[in-house]
């Protein structure tokens, strides 16, 4: 099966991966888009890429990053009335730029924290995207969610607790290497 037909059978695979990380139907398929369109601008000017699947996957959480970035700078610019401090996503990821050592750990830390955010309960994530990956404030997903804020508050705090458990071993690795 050649690269297209690949990337073809993984569609679904990659657009469910996605869909699991944003909130919006729209935004999952404009992140598939973006990363089906890179896949194309590389096959061509490149050699074949050999791990395809993988290559389609990284390329996605990359994408995701990239997208989460991009709305949080807007919405933390947009309002001012949150009630947490920032949980500054972006100080975490070191930049791609970076040499492999810090890539390698930008992609180990991504691909752990998202399976960590995917074990989550479902009104605890939901809490913690629109919040630390999103921006929102609490008075807002209170306003979306009809949840009173200290309810909203309380699934944060679990989540964070939740999420600093199982990252817990890959931060103290990254400290002793």
């Amino acid at each position: 099966m050649d690269s297209v037909g690949v990337a073809q059978a993984q569609r679904k695979r990659l657009y469910d991966f996605i869909r699991r990380c944003v909130e919006l139907e729209e935004d999952a398929e404009d992140i598939l888009q973006d990363v089906f369109l890179q896949l194309v601008s590389t096959y061509s000017v490149t050699e074949p890429i050999e791990h395809l699947t993988a290559w389609l996957f990284t390329t996605a959480r990359n994408k995701i990053i990239d997208w989460y970035r991009k709305r949080r700078n807007r919405n933390v610019a947009a309002t001012n009335d949150d009630l947490g401090a920032p949980f500054g996503m972006e100080d975490l990821l070191p930049d791609p730029a970076q040499d492999p050592e810090r890539v390698y750990a930008s992609s180990l830390f991504w691909s752990e924290f998202t399976e960590a955010l995917e074990k989550l309960p479902e009104n605890q994530r939901k809490v913690f995207v629109m919040h630390e990956l999103e921006g929102k404030s609490f008075r807002q997903i209170a306003q979306i969610t009809g949840e009173p804020l200290n309810t909203l508050l309380s699934r944060k705090r679990y989540a964070v607790l939740a999420l600093r458990g199982r990252l817990q071993d890959l931060y103290d690795e990254s400290e002793t290497s």
